[in-house]
């Protein structure tokens, strides 16, 4: 059984969020919060497994709220339910520590895998949103923003000098920039021509020694060091959900 907690400022929304979730065997509702100041307190009081959250709330917003739940150290986990008109929020939201992104009109089942995935420990983003969620985050990096013509060959050196990256192997570098260009497992498998399984314990592995908690932020690593860039790796343009 996974607990939820729902947190949304519409009525109507939290109301269908509850139904559809209370009709599931797998999840249970323990609360509701209509701004982020509530969303916090309730997450510390009830402690659920995964929290539903907006990002535009009264008071303090679904980012602050997510920010300030992650940095409690507890063991929640926020996936933010945004639209598309909310692309220039991806970066903050993912600097927050949020552990996946779905739109507010994905499918039920999509929303029920969704939510499953990120109490398990992985990611989640709307296929539809991937690609556009990892170019708004990186045209937020000084490096892609400052133009600079020695910007590549620097972001190259910062990773080789990265002790977490020098962990890796070879193998598992091409993971990280693979889960950098928002690839899926399957992708990965079908292009690294290994098995689906194999590429579960590949990422795991990269995950524990970077030393990040879920693929989100890989991607902000792999983004940070230069090794993942916009329009590139996969060529995929609505690469598949990162779970």
């Amino acid at each position: 059984m996974t607990t939820v907690l729902i947190a949304d400022d519409q009525p109507l929304q939290r109301l269908g969020f509850r139904m559809l979730l209370e009709s599931n065997r797998d999840t249970e509702v323990v609360g509701e919060a209509g701004h982020g100041g509530e969303a916090v307190r309730q997450a510390a009081e009830l402690r659920p497994d995964v929290i539903l959250m907006d990002v535009r709330m009264p008071g303090m917003d679904g980012i602050e709220a997510t920010r300030r739940i992650v940095a409690s150290g507890g063991r929640c986990r926020v996936l933010i339910l945004t639209t598309f008109d909310l692309d220039e929020y991806a970066h903050a939201a993912l600097r927050a520590g949020a552990s996946g992104f779905l739109l507010k009109d994905a499918h039920p089942e999509e929303l029920l895998a969704g939510i499953r995935a990120v109490a398990a420990g992985d990611a989640v983003i709307a296929p539809a949103l991937t690609r556009r969620l990892l170019d708004t985050y990186a045209r937020h990096l000084p490096q892609v923003a400052s133009g600079s013509s020695g910007s590549s060959g620097s972001s190259g050196r910062k990773a080789a000098d990265d002790p977490r990256v020098r962990s890796l192997t070879e193998r598992e570098y091409e993971i990280l920039v693979a889960i950098g260009q928002g690839w899926s497992n399957r992708e990965m498998a079908e292009r690294l021509f290994v098995a689906e399984s194999t590429v579960k314990t590949h990422v795991g592995r990269v995950l524990a020694k970077v030393g990040v908690r879920d693929r989100i932020q890989a991607v902000i690593l792999a983004y940070d060091l230069g090794i993942a860039r916009p329009n590139a790796g996969s060529g995929h343009d609505q690469p598949g959900p990162m779970y």
